[in-house]
């Protein structure tokens, strides 16, 4: 079962996650990355580009995802450097500091909780996060064109496509895609019909919002409804 809850870090969710069958999960891009808990190692799940296939089998999963773009500061890593990827914290920092992180998470009440005062420590850590790039996330989920995000912004395209990579793992092309995958989706579950889903979220029309859909998660927009 999946529960979620605002974290005390502001713009990150903690999550729990404990699957209830043997067959495997699907994980859709969201533009996010995520510290990992699993069987008392921590692990970093990188920015997505398509949909990441859970294995099966059981064990309890816990996690504290961050917002579009404010993780590589925290962690120390571009978010380029993990895109497409699940990797152990060791393999991103010195061993002895992981390990260091993990008992703390560890010896919390709960991984969960271990998580989220983890990630606070380490925001306060590394600072406030860059401003640009909440404004960023916040123009093209919004639907904003690339070229007038840039304008808007003041960089050029060719800087916020180097800023882009770095912070969000990818070119803000890609990441337009997976926000408005994900309103569209946002919009489906909640009962619109997928032809005005389409229409609201910027797709020329429902057949565009299905193969863009397919290529994204690995199914049609009907089979994630369905939960399949």
């Amino acid at each position: 079962m999946y529960a979620e809850r605002a974290s005390r870090l502001s713009g990150a969710v903690v999550w729990t996650n404990t699957p209830s069958g043997s067959g495997p999960g699907r994980v859709l891009p969201d533009g996010c990355m995520d510290l990992l808990w699993y069987d008392g190692r921590l692990l970093v799940a990188g920015p997505d580009t398509r949909a990441h296939v859970t294995e099966g089998g059981a064990g309890a999963w816990a996690g504290v995802r961050f917002y579009p773009g404010t993780a590589p500061a925290l962690l120390g890593v571009p978010a380029d450097a993990l895109r497409d990827r699940r990797v152990e914290l060791t393999d991103l920092w010195p061993a002895a500091r992981a390990r260091r992180l993990a008992a703390r998470v560890n010896a919390a009440p709960d991984p969960a909780t271990g998580l989220d005062e983890a990630a606070l420590s380490r925001a306060g850590e590394a600072g406030p996060p860059d401003p640009l790039l909440a404004r960023v996330v916040a123009a093209l989920d919004a639907g904003r064109p690339v070229a007038a995000t840039a304008d808007a912004l003041g960089i050029g395209a060719r800087r916020l496509h180097r800023r882009s990579l770095a912070a969000f793992g990818y070119g803000p092309k890609t990441l337009a895609r997976v926000l408005r995958l994900q309103r569209a989706l946002v919009l489906a579950r909640d009962g619109t019909p997928l032809a005005e889903t389409a229409a609201r979220t910027g797709y020329a029309d429902q057949a565009h919002l299905t193969r863009d859909v397919r290529e994204l998660a690995g199914a049609t927009p009907g089979e994630l409804l369905r939960g399949g």
